[in-house]
This record gives C-alpha cells, sequence and structure tokens, in this order.
C-alpha cells in the first residue's frame, strides 16, 4: 500500500526549528501546532553551493537509476511556483536506506524516513528565516536548494526532553597487510586512518578531534570506550563545540560550552562518559559499522587501484571509459553509477560472500597472481575481471558510507528509567558517488606521505581485528 503523498505547505516556515547541518543537507525540527503528519518529524533539505564555493561536486548525490541530477528539479515546465513534483524521484537517502541500508542494518537501529513534496516560494521563506541562524562559515559556503521539489521527512531524534548526543565515529578497523603495497603496509596497519587524517588537519590549522582514536570508541572494551568518550567530551569542551565528531543537544536545542561554565561542565564529564558508555556497550550498533566497514573496504584503496591496475593496465585510476567493457558479463562500465537494481544484486553477492567466504588461492591460481613487493595481491580467491572490480568499487563506496555515518544516542532520562529505552540510531547513511574515487585516492596519498614525517607515530589497537572472515 502507497504512502499518502504529504507536501509542506500543510506547515508554515515558522512552523520549522532550524537544527544543525552537514556537509550537503540542513536539518529542522517541527515546532508548529499539533499535526499527525509532522508531529515528531525532522525536515532534511539538500544544500546547494553558493556561486563562490569552489567545491561544488561535494554536493552532487548519485540519483540511483532514474533520478535527474542534483539541482534539476526532474518538473515539467510551469512547476516553478509550486506544482506537486511527483516526476522528481524521491531523496537518494530514502531509496537506498530502503534497498541497501536496511538489508545490512537492523530496523530499530535506522531512522523512519518518507518523502515530503516541497514549495520553491516556501523554500525561500525558510531559507531567508534561517540565514542568521547559521554559522558564518557554512553561509559563505552554501544554501538551501530552493529548487528541489521534494526533501526527506525523517524521525526527530533530537527534539523533546532531555540530553542528545551525535558522534560521528568514522573508520573503525585497520586494513590487512595482505594487500597493501610496501611503502604502505606498515604505516596503515599500524595507526588508523582517523588518526593519521587529524594528524594532516591539524598540521593544516583545522580544527579537529586531535587526540580521539575510533579504535578506541569501537573496541567493546569498557575502559577504552569510556577514555574515547572523555576524549571526545575534553575536545568539545575545549572547542566551544566547533569539531563535529560530538554535537550535544538539550531539550532539543544545540548546546555550545562556554568559558565560564568550564568547572561545571568538567563536573558533568564523569555522568556522561558513564550514561553514554553504558549505552554504547549494550548495543551492537558499533560493532556492525566496524564489521560492515572492515568487510566491504577489504582490499584498502590501495588494494583497490593495483586490481584496477590489472583489469585497466595503463588507464589512471578512477577514470571512465566512453566505450562499453567488452567483459562478458559485466554489461556496462565498471564506473557508470549504480542504479538501484545495481545495488540489489551487489548486496546480494555480498551476502553470499559473508556466508561463503573464498578459499585461499590455490597453488595453479597464485601463478596468476603478481607477488612482488611492489604489488599486492590479488583478493583472496577472485579473479581479476572487470565482474571483480565492479564488485570492490561498489563495495568501497558502501564502506565509505559506513565511514562517514553519525550516532545518535538518546539516553534513559533518569525521571522515567523504567518507562523508557536508551536508543542509538544511525544517520547519514548517504550512498556516494564513484565520481570520488580519485579524490579519494588523492587524499589517502597526502595523509599517509604526511604521516611519515611523525617522529613517534601511534599505534593504534583494532580489537576486532582477524574476527572477520573478508569477502
Amino acid at each position: 500500500m502507497a504512502e499518502e503523498v504529504v507536501h509542506i505547505t500543510q506547515t508554515t516556515p515558522e512552523d520549522w526549528k532550524y537544527i544543525a547541518e552537514g556537509g550537503s543537507t540542513i536539518v529542522f525540527s517541527y515546532v508548529g501546532p499539533p499535526n499527525p503528519q509532522f508531529d515528531g518529524t525532522a525536515l532534511r533539505l539538500r544544500k546547494r553551493p553558493t556561486s563562490a564555493h569552489e567545491d561544488p561536486v561535494k554536493y552532487q548525490k548519485p540519483q540511483l537509476g532514474s533520478v535527474g541530477p542534483t539541482g534539476a528539479p526532474g518538473t515539467s515546465e510551469g512547476d516553478e511556483e509550486g506544482g506537486l513534483g511527483e516526476e522528481e524521484p524521491d531523496d537518494p537517502t530514502i531509496v537506498f536506506q530502503r534497498t541497501v541500508i536496511s538489508r545490512l542494518v537492523p530496523a530499530q537501529h535506522l531512522p523512519r524516513l518518507r518523502s515530503v513534496l516541497t514549495q520553491r516560494a516556501w523554500l525561500a521563506a525558510l531559507a531567508e528565516r534561517t540565514e542568521r541562524l547559521r554559522p558564518p562559515a557554512r553561509r559563505a559556503k552554501d544554501e538551501i536548494d530552493v529548487d528541489r521539489r521534494k526533501a526527506v521527512l525523517a524521525t526527530d531524534l533530537v527534539g523533546g526532553e532531555g540530553l542528545v548526543v551525535e558522534i560521528k565515529p568514522k573508520w573503525g578497523f585497520l586494513p590487512q597487510g595482505t594487500h597493501l603495497p610496501e611503502d604502505t603496509r606498515a604505516i596503515k596497519t599500524r595507526t588508523c586512518r582517523f588518526c593519521m587524517h587529524a594528524h594532516l588537519k591539524n598540521s593544516d590549522g583545522t580544527a579537529v578531534a586531535l587526540g580521539y582514536c575510533p579504535l578506541d570508541l569501537y573496541s567493546g572494551d569498557a575502559t577504552r570506550v569510556e577514555h574515547a568518550l572523555r576524549t571526545l567530551w575534553d575536545i568539545w569542551l575545549a572547542g566551544g563545540g566547533s569539531v563535529n565528531n560530538l554535537r550535544v543537544f538539550v531539550d532539543g536545542k544545540l548546546v555550545k560550552p562556554s568559558t565560564s561554565d568550564v568547572h561545571a561542565l568538567d563536573r558533568l564529564r564523569d555522568a556522561f562518559v558513564g550514561t553514554l558508555g553504558t549505552l554504547l556497550l549494550a548495543s551492537p550498533v558499533l560493532r556492525t559499522l566496524s564489521r560492515l566497514q572492515r568487510t566491504l573496504d577489504a582490499l584498502d584503496v590501495d588494494g583497490l587501484a593495483a586490481l584496477w591496475e590489472r583489469v585497466r593496465p595503463g588507464v589512471p585510476f578512477g577514470r571512465a571509459l566512453n566505450e562499453r567493457t567488452g567483459d562478458e558479463g559485466a554489461g556496462e562500465d565498471v564506473l557508470s553509477e549504480p542504479t538501484i537494481d545495481d545495488w540489489v544484486r551487489f548486496v546480494d553477492a555480498y551476502l553470499a560472500r559473508m556466508d561463503d567466504p573464498p578459499a585461499p588461492l590455490t597453488a595453479s591460481a597464485k601463478d596468476d597472481v603478481d607477488e612482488s613487493p611492489e604489488s599486492p595481491e590479488s583478493p583472496s580467491g577472485s579473479r581479476t575481471t572487470h565482474a571483480e572490480l565492479r564488485f570492490r568499487i561498489l563495495a568501497y563506496l558502501l564502506s565509505a558510507s559506513f565511514k562517514d555515518c553519525s550516532l545518535i544516542l538518546r539516553p534513559v532520562r533518569p525521571v522515567r528509567p523504567e518507562r523508557e529505552k536508551g536508543t542509538i540510531t544511525v544517520i547519514d547513511l548517504d550512498v556516494k558517488g564513484v565520481e570520488r574515487l580519485p579524490r579519494w585516492r588523492a587524499l589517502d596519498r597526502a595523509i599517509v606521505d604526511a604521516y611519515r614525517a611523525v617522529h613517534a607515530p601511534r599505534t593504534c589497537t583494532d580489537a576486532w581485528a582477524g574476527c572477520e572472515p573478508l569477502p
């Protein structure tokens, strides 16, 4: 049974309170009069870069099959002032969660998402009244995309009474050395990606969660989890809430620590760490994220690039071909943007591999593998075909979604412990586009090269290393 179509003009822009924003979306909470369609919901709108912004690609989202390019309303002519926009497909976030993410993450840890129709004049009015509330750095870079005809209506996870915490945990594993080249193996298997990236950002003067190691948070060990939470709190306090790995909401409002409240906030730290630590240790969410990240990114970008070179010798990594590959069964170029059908087939194949991991290479198969120090081993049990490369590219894209997600933690309120349960919800699981591959590889090189100069490199401990079969 199809869901009832909801139109945002059933509310007014004044009914929505600005909550927060990320790199490509901005979020509002419904605070209007009682309305069963909107009570307890949050409105998530796409942003677009301002004309002066230097990186418009950041705001482009893969549109999953029939969805048109970012910024194209997909509506008919004459629809500018409020046509219903039925021709514009649902936001990719909704489609992706419904067909892909929900097969990998339990439903109780995902927000409820639905599509809502919008209108240019309504969005423009909301944008006008919101601009003064936005951080100056955000206003300089982007704005609400008023040309969209559909948005996302989601469970309001930060509204209401009590404490809500958003944590962006980031990468939760160390790569295996099997598929890494000799010049990066020692570095990448010793220090986690986040800690290396934090070093690079800090050297550039960017505010970053320096000192926080995600592997502590993912470890499942009470002492390490509490250490990670304590570090995030200290960074939040010292940085005035400017680092996005931790955001705190109280009664639906984003809280920024004040220097005048340092001592009071310091006394709250133990309660904060204890409450969130208990919630995280009792939940399988972090373990699930770590497993998905690790098994989807089984090769690391270095191993993926090596596989690319074997399948497409001489073609720069991430460069699309103008013609079909000609590989039997591949059907289309390995860098074509995956459709929803592609993603469904990929998840089928991934889950099948996880149920029955490939056997190690046989002696005869190893004859076909370049085992020189400069070239990492091929994926265990796989052939270097276009089909395998396509599988590994989609796996890497999906891993990136799980590496970049956020957790919304709502602890049990002390006044109602017998009637409530603490919850953890995974959000921001957007689909990533294949056009990012070359930039990701270049960033990876820059991160590793910068970390080579560190005299006392950090040793990060992966508590789950070797516990998962890799597809």
